[in-house]
């Protein structure tokens, strides 16, 4: 196996409580997407709706590398939505990797 140079990824899985609104769930992974505009070492981010054990959204994030991932863990834009979300999140399950290449 071959680890591919520097990217990260970071895969977030999220149960939003059941008494958020559906339009302020909406509006939370609309300020969460608009992280990649603020945060530099965020390369990309994705959604994925509708999950089975419970969890509601699943979140995939690229960063630069393991230094950008650091960073966006205490950069103040993060921080900021990350106090705005944690009030309506019920669980949270969260992955980092590095991705890798497999060749015979």
């Amino acid at each position: 196996m071959e680890e591919t140079k520097g990217f990260v990824r970071r895969v977030l899985l999220i149960k939003f409580k059941a008494e958020t609104a559906p339009d302020h769930v909406e509006r939370l992974i609309k300020d969460y997407s608009n992280l990649v505009n603020l945060v530099e070492s965020l390369k990309t981010w994705h959604i994925i709706e509708n999950l089975h054990e419970g969890f509601t959204h699943v979140f995939e994030l690229t960063f630069e590398d393991a230094e950008g991932a650091a960073a966006y863990v205490v950069h103040p834009a993060h921080l900021e939505f990350h106090e705005q979300i944690r009030p309506h999140v019920e669980k949270t399950a969260m992955i980092d990797y590095k991705p890798t290449s497999f060749h015979t």
